[in-house]
């Protein structure tokens, strides 16, 4: 089940490289984790939930620890588009200069960030086509990022599993 699950796995990560791109310019990062890495991610979602009181990291990171693979789908230093619309909050693209924040790189072009989504979207198309059940994280690249796991500048996460039950829905926060 587990190489199955990690072909739809590639499947997405094929689906997110191709989905449309503002100007067809790619920045986009793609990584496929498991194993040890998917055990890390989930553990430290939990630990990091349990430390600083905050539920959605730990029944996030225990929906990560029941997955057979993570898809990290990302943005790496992109380009802001060039409009000057204003969209990310600055009026030039010229005065957008992302630096380390709390827990992603911004702020990041809102055109590029619409980029990201249209992946994203393309990739869980690819795993629900297939019947592979995922949810979208942001906890998940968040956390990627802390564990040196991911250097994207935003990244989010795709669990993906294969059971009796979806593990991503009727979930309460504990």
């Amino acid at each position: 089940m587990i190489e199955a699950i990690l072909d739809v796995a590639r499947f997405m990560a094929i689906s997110a490289r191709t989905a449309p791109k503002s100007k067809g310019e790619d920045f986009l990062s793609i990584e496929i984790l498991e194993g040890e890495q998917v055990i890390l991610v989930g553990e430290a979602m939990v630990q990091w939930g349990e430390e600083n009181g905050i539920a959605g990291f730990v029944r996030d990171g225990r929906n990560v620890l029941a997955s057979s693979a993570v898809v990290l789908v990302g943005l790496k230093d992109a380009k802001p588009l060039g409009l000057d619309c204003g969209a990310c909050g600055y009026d030039r693209c010229t005065d957008l200069l992302p630096a380390e924040k709390s827990q992603f790189r911004g702020p990041q072009c809102a055109f590029r960030l619409v980029d990201l989504g249209i992946a994203l979207g393309s990739a869980v198309k690819t795993a629900s086509l297939l019947n592979v059940d995922n949810r979208i994280m942001y906890r998940i690249g968040m956390m990627a990022r802390k564990k040196g796991i991911s250097n994207d500048d935003v990244v989010l996460g795709i669990p993906l599993s294969a059971l009796g039950k979806n593990v991503y829905f009727d979930r309460k926060e504990q």
